[in-house]
């Protein structure tokens, strides 16, 4: 009798009209892909996750020097949106023609901090303390494509310090790459930036603006994008009144405060 019921059961499902299976049923969800400074990490930790709550699209964060990133894309990297660390490489983007002038956007200015590891045991207050033969290591992100490692730089120039400091450098790839070598007891102090700064590896101290140009950053919709909404959705939420209040706890000022 069981053979009887299994043949009737095996027919009844051959003559149902097939059905899709429910998950490939559901529309897909929109996605976009951000390059983003290596100094958002934490920042748009929370942004990215709110921005997709909010839009119900599917977010690729991308994060590195915003040098190197500049370059991936004037090679035709897939991205929708760039939020760079450096006004100069939305600028240089805009000249050739890579971004949607219209959506270009200063969104923030990022700050230096001097960090010092913990596990180094030195109270290091500013930057002349570098000079002592306690330090002899110091991580700085890479000045050649790296805007907070030419801010750095800039700052060491500006006490005469940098011929003095270059035989203890040690350069990180992008900003994040650098806190790493302070965080991993590798160096005794690190020049990074404020917005990354908060560890509990490390002791920070901002460093003085004055000592080097404006860390002014930009971001835009690229050209290219197949959805340029979106990538204009995520810049409006970073400037708005839920994104500002998050760039502020994490060290940026942002427009109308410098």
């Amino acid at each position: 009798m069981w053979r009887v019921w299994a043949l009737a059961a095996a027919a009844v499902l051959c003559a149902l009209p097939w059905l899709p299976d429910a998950a490939a049923a559901q529309p897909a969800r929109p996605a976009i892909t951000v390059f983003a400074a290596a100094d958002l990490v934490f920042a748009f930790g929370e942004l990215v996750p709110l921005f997709e709550q909010r839009s119900g699209a599917r977010v690729t964060l991308v994060l590195g020097s915003s040098g190197t990133l500049a370059r991936q894309i004037e090679h035709g990297a897939p991205a929708d949106v760039f939020f760079s660390a450096d006004r100069a490489l939305v600028d240089d983007l805009a000249r050739a023609g890579a971004i949607i002038p219209e959506t270009r956007s200063l969104y923030a200015q990022g700050r230096l901090a001097l960090a010092v590891s913990k596990r180094a045991g030195l109270a290091l207050r500013d930057l002349r303390d570098l000079e002592r033969p306690e330090v002899r290591r110091i991580a700085i992100a890479n000045p050649e494509h790296a805007p907070y490692g030419r801010a750095a730089k800039e700052a060491l120039q500006a006490l005469a310090l940098w011929e003095r400091l270059r035989p203890r450098l040690v350069y990180g790839e992008n900003i994040r790459h650098t806190l790493q070598f302070v965080q991993a007891g590798a160096v005794e102090a690190a020049i990074v930036a404020l917005s990354i700064a908060s560890v509990a590896e490390v002791a920070a101290v901002a460093v003085d603006p004055r000592l080097h140009r404006p860390l002014d950053q930009m971001a835009a919709v690229l050209r290219r994008s197949g959805r340029p909404e979106l990538g204009l959705a995520l810049l409006q939420l970073v400037q708005g009144a839920e994104g500002r209040p998050i760039m502020k706890r994490y060290g940026f000022l942002v427009p109308g405060e410098f």
